[in-house]
């Protein structure tokens, strides 16, 4: 299932960012920003009362382009589909704030990542040098959103 974040899952947000990132990791203090924020949202899955995932998108004012900030989905729990469920979900949430395009950054190496944003229509914009903590590169990809039947809207 899919949901807005609630300040209560902090915990479970910052153990899974334990687990799934071993640079960049948000803090509770910054996920507490961002879950107060008008300019963020936090999508979460939840499966059996379990924080599972999440993805945080990011809106500037007077622009059309939303940033997926990060995302995130328990390795543990196997091949659910769940990155899938909250890029779209974070779409439908840029979307529903009038956002023309979504662009993030990822790892050269994280061909996981790669694979979802490819199936999703991300495409390579800009190569960017020195990008993370640890002075590794980024790639940025960026996708143009376009409203459709399909689109779903997490509860």
């Amino acid at each position: 299932m899919l949901r807005s974040g609630r300040p209560t899952d902090i915990p479970a947000l910052r153990a899974l960012e334990d687990r799934a990132f071993t640079y960049d990791r948000l803090s509770a203090r910054s996920f507490a920003r961002f879950l107060h924020s008008p300019s963020a949202s936090l999508i979460v899955a939840e499966a059996s009362g379990m924080v599972c995932g999440y993805a945080l998108t990011l809106f500037r004012k007077r622009s059309k382009v939303a940033r997926l900030y990060s995302i995130a989905v328990d390795a543990t729990l196997g091949r659910r589909k769940l990155g899938g469920r909250l890029l779209g979900g974070a779409e439908v949430a840029a979307l529903r704030r009038r956002a023309k395009a979504m662009r993030l950054e990822v790892k050269p190496d994280n061909r996981r990542a790669l694979r979802l944003y490819g199936t999703f229509g991300y495409r390579v914009v800009r190569e960017l040098g020195a990008y993370y903590d640890d002075g590794g590169k980024a790639l940025r990809l960026e996708k143009a959103l376009a409203v459709s039947k399909q689109s779903c809207v997490p509860g």
